[in-house]
């Protein structure tokens, strides 16, 4: 197989879908790796590291795309990459489609096969894809959140970790999963008051015992929810429904009661974010202020951290895009039900339950286009 790696085009997305390990594992079993110049420089890898992994290089990101079988990305495509996507085509990359009802139609209408890293599951019903990104995501939560606490860049001026005599500051973080937990282990670094609000009881006693009772627990409903905002310093949104689109759990409303200058991460931005007052901002401007409270909701924060990220993706996402290119997409994917659930669209149609519902369209059965 002709497997391309495109310059990731997203602002200021400097992390990239190959890394030279991958090339040289990909032309020991036989097949073709065409990287667009310039594509591994954000990451700290230069073209000659890729071509002498087995690499070719190729001039411009429509010579990748024109070439390939299957394209191998970190983002999903925006407007200006949908016109080189050609039918039949393999693409193995983030594609987030339930708040994207463009993309999901441009992928319709060129048959292309998109599997997403984020929903493909293990045998434990876990995310291993979403997962290091996940993790990178809630450290960076932290690290940012604590930055625009400061007062010049609009917050309340409140160090994190207070000092002998003053109170740290309260983080509060709405899910307990992967990023969820990584958030805390930060805010608990730095010395923070940190509250975790999660939704399964199981999940809660978990937590409890990994940082053995260094954080409070709560049950996620309004009440508590309320209640905490009321405290909170910095707030974390980290909610996952794989596929789906995340739900609004705090309202504008809500958001009022929090304190002036108070910061907000939505790291579940990606998937329409868990805030009424969310919208996607970019790296080059990456916050804005509703009601006196700061907002940074970053779609692709692992980004800003490209030579971890990217190492980090490719350790995960290697050995599935070996199945794909060694197997090709049916005997792949019949072979493996956690990359069956990956593919979200398959011959012109959604094969994705979750984000079928989200946008209100059908839903064809993926074994029957098969």
């Amino acid at each position: 197989m002709r497997v391309g790696v495109p310059k990731e085009v997203k602002d200021h997305e400097y992390r990239v879908g190959m890394i030279p390990a991958g090339v040289h594992a990909l032309a020991t079993a036989g097949h073709e790796v065409l990287v667009q110049a310039g594509a591994g420089g954000g990451s700290g890898i230069p073209d000659e590291q890729y071509q002498r992994a087995g690499a070719r290089i190729a001039p411009d990101a429509a010579t990748v795309w024109g070439e390939a079988e299957m394209v191998v990305k970190v983002k999903e495509p925006i407007a200006s990459e949908y016109g080189l996507m050609l039918p039949g085509q393999i693409l193995f990359t983030f594609l987030h489609l339930a708040p994207l009802p463009e993309l999901t139609d441009a992928l319709l209408e060129r048959q292309v096969t998109g599997i997403a890293y984020e929903t493909i599951t293990d045998a434990q019903g876990r995310l291993p894809l979403l997962t290091p990104m996940s993790e990178v995501a809630g450290r960076m939560a932290v690290v940012v959140g604590a930055s625009y606490l400061q007062k010049f860049l609009g917050g309340r001026g409140t160090l994190l970790a207070g000092v002998p005599g003053v109170p740290p500051g309260d983080v509060v973080i709405i899910g307990g999963g992967i990023v969820g937990i990584n958030s805390a282990k930060m805010a608990l670094g730095l010395g923070a008051r940190v509250t975790v609000l999660e939704a399964n009881l199981e999940r809660m006693r978990y937590l409890d015992d990994v940082f053995h009772g260094t954080l409070t627990t709560l049950a996620s409903n309004h009440h508590n929810l309320l209640a905490s905002l009321h405290r909170a310093d910095l707030l974390i949104g980290a909610v996952l429904i794989p596929g789906r689109s995340a739900p609004k759990l705090v309202s504008r409303a809500m958001l009022k009661e929090m304190k002036e200058g108070a910061v907000v991460v939505d790291v579940a931005v990606d998937q329409g974010g868990c805030f009424e007052t969310t919208r996607p901002t970019t790296h080059s401007d990456p916050v804005y202020t509703v009601d006196g409270v700061v907002h940074y909701c970053v779609a692709n924060m692992p980004g800003a951290v490209p030579r971890t990220s990217t190492f980090a993706l490719v350790n995960a996402t290697l050995p599935y895009a070996l199945a794909l290119a060694n197997k090709r997409v049916r005997q792949a994917v019949l072979d493996d039900p956690g990359l069956f659930a990956g593919v979200n669209t398959y011959a012109g149609e959604i094969t994705s339950q979750p984000v079928a519902e989200s946008q209100g369209r059908p839903c064809r059965e993926l074994r029957e286009l098969l």
